[in-house]
């Protein structure tokens, strides 16, 4: 064979390693929704490429078959052909037997480079780039080799399988589409300029409905207001005025005893008819939905679907109340500061290295401002100021100070031995350890 038929060979063996590579990078990296949208936009080759992935053993195997057939022929034809051309040449500075192993290692690396920038680089690059585009051009071809090697397939996949089994790992490819996945690709998104950054947040807050339990939304116990069942016509106008709300519980004695709760357009229609407002009317007070303070926010609206209710009154173990919530508290930690009122923010970012933020605070949403991945005993608390009293072990006063994660949280402002705002500002260096002060 001569220099020009052996340089062709080469040529065409390069051409049909590539192909084999394309084809398996294409097929590996294909996202079943892109070929799904394919599908339905009318293209027949996506759907084949999908059932491929359901059962891509055979297809692989072809893939293996050809490319290691290709590399030992090339490495023969390539060495018998260039060899003997480059020996020649170096003969004029090297002795014959130095000459002929140069021209060998010289013709080995050059047709090695060559395959593996022509024929593996470069074609995994195009597939990685294009993959659904790349595996609808190829499955026809694929397919036709997967019928001719058809006995060296199956004889391949049976060991390969066996393999597998034996060292107990699945054998079909998992396509169920997690949670995780769904984030990773919004987060990628926003990173891509695709999605906005708050965007993005709305879709991460839907997904923790699951894990946040509703004391994370709720309205604390010493801020609900209320009114007892036997409170005068005078006293429920002068708190209305004094505490607009949407709804108010309605309790028999004292918070704990919630016997339903009132709507305040059903007062304000009374107040306009000129009709005095008695909450012993039965008419007036609606029963009112009890759900248990351990519930997630997931839970607690499939609880206000179920009931056809948007208010709520949380209790804990001992069924003491602790909180109310309602379907805007749980609409807005979904969405965010996308509809909260900027005087009503949690979170106040003061500068570069400095947050002001409310004690009740929900503790992810601290994770998230301060792009902290987690604090020490995430399990024992769920605001900000759990975790001071956890860290502390005792009740915070004002200054006290808490080094944690690279952040010094100090106690600016107790009500009561409630914890009002916490100044966050980040250390230069973290500490070795979680240190309270």
């Amino acid at each position: 064979m001569n220099l020009t038929s052996s340089l062709l060979l080469i040529a065409l063996l390069i051409a049909a390693s590539a192909f084999f590579a394309v084809a398996e990078i294409a097929l590996a990296a294909s996202r079943r929704l892109r070929l799904r949208q394919m599908t339905d936009e009318g293209d027949a080759r996506a759907e084949r490429v999908m059932r491929l992935q359901e059962q891509p053993g055979p297809y692989f195997t072809v893939v293996q078959i050809g490319q290691n057939a290709i590399a030992i022929l090339g490495g023969i034809v390539g060495e018998g052909a260039l060899s003997p051309y480059l020996a020649a040449a170096l003969r004029r500075w090297l002795g014959a037997e130095a000459a002929d192993r140069a021209g060998f290692v010289l013709s080995f690396l050059f047709i090695t480079s060559l395959f593996i920038l022509l024929a593996d680089l470069f074609p995994k690059r195009l597939g990685m780039t294009e993959p659904e585009r790349m595996a609808v051009r190829v499955v026809r071809p694929m397919r036709a080799l997967m019928a001719v090697f058809m006995p060296l397939v199956w004889l391949y996949s049976k060991g390969a399988d066996a393999l597998l089994r034996l060292f107990n790992l699945p054998t079909e490819r998992d396509d169920r589409i997690t949670s995780a996945d769904i984030l990773a690709m919004t987060e990628a998104g926003a990173r891509a300029g695709i999605l906005a950054a708050r965007e993005q947040q709305v879709i991460a807050n839907v997904f923790e409905l699951d894990t946040r339990t509703v004391g994370s939304a709720m309205t604390q116990r010493d801020r609900i207001a209320f009114f007892l069942r036997d409170d005068p016509d005078a006293v429920v106008r002068l708190r209305i005025a004094a505490e607009p709300f949407s709804t108010y519980p309605v309790c028999d004695g004292d918070i704990d005893h919630v016997v339903g709760y009132v709507d305040a357009k059903d007062l304000f229609q009374r107040v306009l008819n000129g009709q005095p407002i008695s909450l012993a009317d039965d008419a007036l007070v609606h029963k009112a939905l009890i759900v248990p303070d351990r519930l997630t926010l997931a839970e607690v609206l499939e609880q206000f679907r179920l009931v056809g209710e948007d208010f709520a009154v949380i209790v804990n173990e001992y069924s003491l109340v602790v909180g109310v919530v309602t379907l805007n508290d749980v609409m807005s930690t979904v969405m965010g500061d996308l509809i909260s009122p900027l005087d009503e923010e949690q979170i106040v970012r003061r500068d570069d290295a400095s947050w002001l933020i409310d004690g009740v605070t929900p503790i992810q949403d601290v994770l998230r401002a301060l792009d902290i991945e987690s604090l020490p005993h995430p399990e024992e608390y769920e605001t900000l100021a759990g975790f001071l009293m956890v860290m502390l072990r005792r009740v915070p006063r004002r200054t006290d100070a808490v080094h944690c994660a690279g952040y010094k949280f100090e106690v600016l402002d107790v009500d009561s031995y409630r914890i009002d705002q916490v100044m966050v500002t980040r250390e230069s260096a973290a500490p070795p350890l979680p240190a309270a002060a």
